[in-house]
């Protein structure tokens, strides 16, 4: 089985590129569901839509996490209690909307679980990460509650992600890193099974700065005359994984880094 994790989808330059270009790579690589993180999806580039949520799911998404700018935009706190596929951090405090984690069919009959988790150094005030990791193990388990656990930990340090992936070690098949919209090379299977990656990157320009206008960005270090930050509109780069899974064991035989499109050198 085949799982394709995409990094944050920044603008509209990020959806056009899942519209283009994820049918063919849902093809070529025979992928079997699609995991996307879609909290800087919005035309802004910060939160997601009900709009831009469903045209995701039009081109071949089955499940959208999200992370800091999850409530960016408004309507998002009612649109998440009625649609299951998106998800927000389980870690945010208990009165939030929605739900952090998800088990979801595929279309070959597996139980896929989605959880979604972020970070506590340098990000918005959520809950400990480590102690609802905690929780959510004690209550859920590996080929019993599901066949495969994909875990997003959306975070700003290495070091916590690191320590994270270690944690899940042989209870989760893949935990991989998003928020800094840069691909990391730590591409591997760790000691007990679990594929992991410090960060996947994101679906965006990178002719930019993490996805942003990098003409208005260099304004703003450079304390000149600037505006609120908005998305760079070149040719977006699809960064991100495929995993394949061992039906048996739930945990990875294989990781793949995917880079695609635009100006990053290309792995396919």
């Amino acid at each position: 089985m085949n799982i394709l994790f995409l990094g944050d989808i920044v603008g509209v330059a990020g959806c056009e590129a899942v519209k283009r270009h994820l049918p063919n790579i849902k093809k070529k690589f025979r992928i079997d569901f699609v995991i996307v993180n879609g909290e800087n999806a919005a035309n802004e580039g910060v939160g997601i839509t009900k709009e831009i949520t469903n045209n995701l799911f039009d081109y071949g998404v089955d499940v959208i996490t999200t992370g800091n700018h999850v409530w960016d935009q408004k309507e998002t706190v009612k649109h998440i209690e009625q649609e299951e596929r998106l998800l927000r951090p389980i870690n945010l405090p208990l009165v939030s909307p929605g739900k952090g984690f998800g088990i979801y069919n595929s279309k070959n009959g597996l139980k896929i679980g989605v959880l979604n988790l972020m970070g506590n150094i340098f990000m918005k005030k959520c809950d400990d990460v480590f102690e609802a990791a905690q929780k959510f193990l004690i209550k859920n388990t590996l080929k019993k509650d599901y066949d495969v656990l994909i875990v997003d930990f959306h975070g700003e340090i290495t070091s916590e992600k690191m320590a994270m992936g270690h944690f899940f070690d042989g209870k989760a098949t893949l935990v991989v890193g998003t928020h800094t919209h840069v691909p990391t090379s730590d591409i591997m299977i760790l000691k007990e099974g679990t594929a992991y990656q410090s960060d996947a990157g994101m679906c965006g320009d990178y002719n930019s700065v993490i996805g942003m206008n990098k003409e208005n960005s260099l304004k703003k270090f450079l304390k000149k005359n600037s505006i609120k930050h908005f998305p760079a509109t070149g040719e977006a780069t699809l960064c991100g994984l495929i995993i394949e899974c061992d039906k048996k064991t739930g945990l990875a035989n294989s990781i793949k880094q995917l880079i695609h499109g635009g100006v990053l050198q290309n792995s396919n």
